[in-house]
């Protein structure tokens, strides 16, 4: 886990570094260094909402298919495979922004254990220095369990003095990085006890509630009421309580990041479903799979023109779709009978060969 922390750590350090040299202010750091991760990730966002629409257009196909094989899961995934390839719809892209946002927190828990690495950019050698120091001069009980560095930060603030063979540099970065934001410690662990500290992971998760809420409720309006039915209520609450528990045992500041950035999810959420609208997204997906259609149909005529100038004898299974083969076996069978029976022909439907 430390190696994985280490590897998201790295990067997101030296954005939390630029962030921090621009405001030299950790708290307000952390704000645009939240700010800045949801930009970047704003594309996928966008993404996600019109692969939302586009899946309400063949849903009712998706739905077709689990009824059909409902005992039959191998055969039932293999269908949904061929549907999502003939439809280019990807059913990992909607969680790609969800899973994301792991790795971020991992290294943001990475970069908060270590400030004096990541934000500082003091030498290991230094800091391993410092530590020593540090055990000597904080009391056992005083020292940090989940970071040397935030030990060693509250060290130099008590006794600077005890440091002096580190340099002056040293002492000065140290002495005035503050790691408070509105009079909170970012650096300290919430605990369950009258502290205002714990208003952080109870309002992260409630936060988190109300994400889930809007989230059910966007998803409803951009792919219809029936999706909800799909939806686990259990996975819904289950996000909520995570970070609620995770906001207990990570510093504060991994917190007021979950915290702000559900916060800005809600905004995010709002003004995609404002500005990409779900209507006019469903429709813009049905005509795009409709052209699609029909560059493949012309793509078939146009491949039986050219083996029938050419001589060249192709598979009829390759020219056409299973369903045009059943359309075109069923019209002919109807004009057979209309001519036998003297009775009028009847176009072939979509609804006649499904």
């Amino acid at each position: 886990m430390n190696a994985l922390m280490n590897l998201f750590g790295i990067p997101l350090g030296y954005i939390m570094f630029g962030c921090y040299t621009l405001v030299k202010n950790y708290g307000i750091a952390l704000i645009l260094f939240t700010l800045i991760t949801k930009l970047v990730l704003l594309p996928l966002a966008i993404k996600q909402q019109k692969g939302m629409a586009k899946m309400a257009v063949f849903k009712p196909k998706i739905d077709e298919i689990q009824k059909k094989y409902a005992n039959n899961p191998e055969k039932m995934q293999q269908e949904m495979a061929e549907l999502y390839a003939k439809e280019n719809y990807n059913p990992m892209s909607g969680c790609l922004p969800t899973l994301i946002q792991f790795p971020i927190l991992f290294g943001l828990i990475n970069v908060i254990y270590y400030p004096l690495k990541h934000i500082l950019h003091i030498p290991t050698d230094v800091v391993a220095r410092a530590f020593e120091i540090a055990s000597t001069v904080l009391d056992p009980s005083k020292m940090n369990a989940y970071s040397k560095e935030m030990s060693i930060i509250t060290a130099v603030q008590q006794n600077s003095a005890a440091f002096s063979e580190l340099g002056s540099d040293f002492v000065t970065k140290v002495m005035e990085f503050d790691f408070t934001f509105l009079g909170i410690d970012l650096g300290a662990i919430p605990q369950l006890a009258l502290d205002p500290l714990v208003l952080i992971p109870i309002l992260s998760g409630l936060s988190s509630i109300v994400l889930s809420q809007i989230s059910m409720k966007m998803s409803a309006a951009t792919t219809g009421e029936g999706s909800m039915k799909g939806m686990n209520t259990t996975m819904m609450l289950l996000m909520p309580a995570m970070s609620t528990w995770i906001a207990f045992q990570v510093p504060a500041g991994v917190g007021i990041y979950w915290l702000l950035s559900n916060t800005l999810m809600m905004v995010q959420q709002w003004v995609l479903y404002k500005v990409y609208n779900p209507a006019e997204l469903a429709e813009a997906a049905r005509k795009e799979i409709e052209e699609q259609r029909e560059r493949e149909r012309k793509e078939k005529i146009e491949a039986r023109k050219r083996a029938k100038e050419t001589g060249e004898t192709i598979p009829v299974e390759k020219a056409l779709s299973q369903k045009e083969i059943n359309r075109l076996k069923l019209a002919a069978a109807r004009k057979r009978d209309a001519e036998k029976y003297g009775e009028e022909y009847v176009d072939v439907t979509d609804e006649d060969v499904e």
